[in-house]
């Protein structure tokens, strides 16, 4: 009996061991609670591996822009080709008012003028007196056809033009013709693409030009601060209807990731790496469909550096 009991306590010990009754051990040797808490510490990085935290001072300086989520209009618009070309309304050649002899020139192309300046002094071949020539609206001098000594005649002697307003001549295709209407809205760009101005369809041309085969539809464009010189190629891109959408976003703001197209939306954690569904587009705004909310805010300017951001933040969890 003494040998017996040693034995019944090691069974009894081995029975307990198989059927539970000791706390087992983790998956790599410790605690069940350790881990617990490693299994919730790996669930925050893949949360945080889609989301980005800036301060205020960070995001003022990569000068992201924010913006709400809401309501939109969405255009379906016509590229067009064309050209500036001065405002003929605003064009006036300059004559002498009796015939005579230039004795003075003030002015040379591309200088600029007001209305009733003197732009030359011209001695009348009749009463031997001079008399001045001023100019009949305030613009530019596009055009010198006279030098002192010489005659006046029947030609002009400068060409002054007012170029605080520009045309846009736009070739239409046939193709384009029964697109374009009088009073539509057209963005004009020129060849830097940060430099662009709105204006409206002011004319159709009636007949085409056999020539080119396409008629000219024209837009009258402000021109105040001489951002439009004539002579310039420019690319146009004509409303043709606009549409409104419930919720929509700025085009800029969307962003692919693996294969998702996701908008950076801000809350309280920072700007999560949100998917998105997108439906029509025009460019610049963009439909939404799911993915955000109404009135929620995202980054609508230089989200691409949010997108840097999480691809460095990735690749660090991932070492």
């Amino acid at each position: 009996m003494k040998r017996t009991a040693p034995i019944l306590v090691t069974l009894i010990v081995i029975m307990l061991s198989a059927c539970g009754g000791e706390p087992s051990a983790g998956p790599r040797g410790g605690p069940p609670e350790a881990y617990a808490d490693e299994s919730h510490a790996a669930g925050e990085g893949e949360d945080n591996a889609n989301r980005v935290e800036l301060t205020p001072e960070q995001i003022s300086s990569a000068r992201i822009g924010i913006a709400s989520a809401g309501p939109a209009s969405v255009r379906e618009r016509q590229t067009l080709y064309g050209v500036i070309a001065p405002n003929a309304e605003r064009v006036r050649d300059v004559t002498a008012r009796f015939p005579g002899v230039i004795r003075n020139i003030t002015k040379r192309v591309g200088d600029t003028v007001r209305q009733g300046e003197t732009l030359a002094t011209v001695e009348s071949n009749e009463s031997l007196q001079t008399y001045v020539v001023t100019s009949p609206l305030s613009g530019v001098i596009t055009g010198r056809n006279a030098n002192p000594g010489e005659n006046t005649g029947d030609k002009a002697l400068l060409a002054v033009a007012d170029l605080s307003t520009v045309w846009v001549e736009l070739a239409l295709f046939p193709r384009d013709i029964a697109e374009v209407r009088v009073g539509q809205a057209v963005r004009v760009w020129g060849a830097d693409s940060t430099l662009n101005a709105d204006g409206n369809v002011v004319y159709v041309a009636p007949f085409g030009s056999s020539t080119s085969q396409t008629l000219t539809a024209r837009v009258l464009l402000d021109n105040a601060n001489r951002r439009w010189p004539p002579g310039l190629y420019v690319t146009a891109e004509l409303t043709l209807a606009t549409t409104s959408v419930p919720l929509a976003v700025r085009s800029e703001a969307l962003q692919t990731i693996e294969d998702r197209t996701v908008v950076f939306v801000q809350n309280a954690e920072g700007f999560e790496a949100r998917t998105v569904q997108v439906g029509r587009s025009d460019g610049e705004i963009a439909e939404v469909l799911t993915g955000i909310e109404p009135g929620e805010t995202y980054a609508a300017a230089n989200s691409f550096i949010l997108k840097a951001e999480l691809g460095k933040g990735a690749a660090e969890h991932g070492h």
